[in-house]
């Protein structure tokens, strides 16, 4: 139970780290930041299927297959959908004026901090599964956390926000990953059916991030070569998630 709760919580601090890495959006040239960005969109998508698929979703049938796991896993997607759609989303056709301000980067962090609230919870559940399902599912988190994290920072600074409130802020946001985690990990400990639940949920949220977000955004590049780069990364993702599992 110690070692769940110590990699549980180095890990949530290491993806709450991730923030930082918006000031690559001040150090690089913007064509520059494209290609790193179409990079880790097509490796974190590989990533996230790789690790519900060859990870995830075994151990959660290991007992023997129920309707219970597909029952959690559309749970998770529903969830998921629900999550980007009513929190982290905000469309509107009305432009900004005074009647009508759009405080995008408050709405941002708050949706932000949910999203990485559920981070910190899948991280925690993942470890008590098994210590390298834990990493894998920290690493499929971190991949996507990458583009994510540019491009909350860049809203942030449209917003309004300086360079220095930007990134803390955002590390503010990020850091309820950690609340997620203590959350789950004393749920957890109160439950031991937990996992039975956690894992094909967090199966079915990874999935739908990336056939949902992550896919639809590398369709926006028609391009061969382009599209060729994304398969590349794709592949990458998925590697990575199968040769965790040789840690096992």
């Amino acid at each position: 139970m110690t070692n769940v709760w110590l990699y549980t919580l180095v890990s949530v601090v290491i993806v709450s780290m991730i923030s930082f890495i918006g000031i690559l959006t001040l150090l690089l040239k913007e064509s520059i930041l494209r290609k790193i960005l179409l990079f880790f969109v097509s490796f974190a998508a590989g990533a996230l299927l790789g690790d519900a698929f060859i990870h995830l979703l075994p151990e959660a049938v290991k007992n023997g297959f129920t309707i219970y796991v597909s029952m959690y896993l559309l749970l998770g997607i529903l969830a998921f959908f629900i999550l980007e759609k009513f929190i982290f989303w905000r469309h509107c056709h009305i432009e900004t004026s005074e009647q009508h301000p759009h405080p995008v980067g408050m709405m941002n962090l708050v949706g932000d901090g949910m999203h990485n609230l559920t981070d910190g919870m899948i991280i925690a559940g993942s470890y008590y599964v098994s210590i390298p399902v834990g990493l894998a599912t920290t690493l499929a988190v971190i991949f996507h956390e990458i583009p994510q994290e540019i491009g909350d920072f860049s809203v942030l600074l449209h917003a309004g926000y300086t360079k220095l409130k930007a990134l803390f802020y955002n590390f503010l946001s990020a850091l309820t990953a950690v609340i997620g985690a203590i959350i789950t990990l004393i749920a957890g400990a109160n439950s031991h059916n937990f996992s039975v639940f956690i894992i094909p949920f967090t199966a079915g949220g990874f999935i739908y991030i990336a056939s949902s977000d992550l896919i639809p955004e590398l369709h926006k590049e028609t391009a061969i070569w382009k599209s060729f780069f994304q398969l590349v990364g794709i592949i990458l993702g998925i590697l990575v998630m199968f040769v965790l599992l040789f840690l096992e």
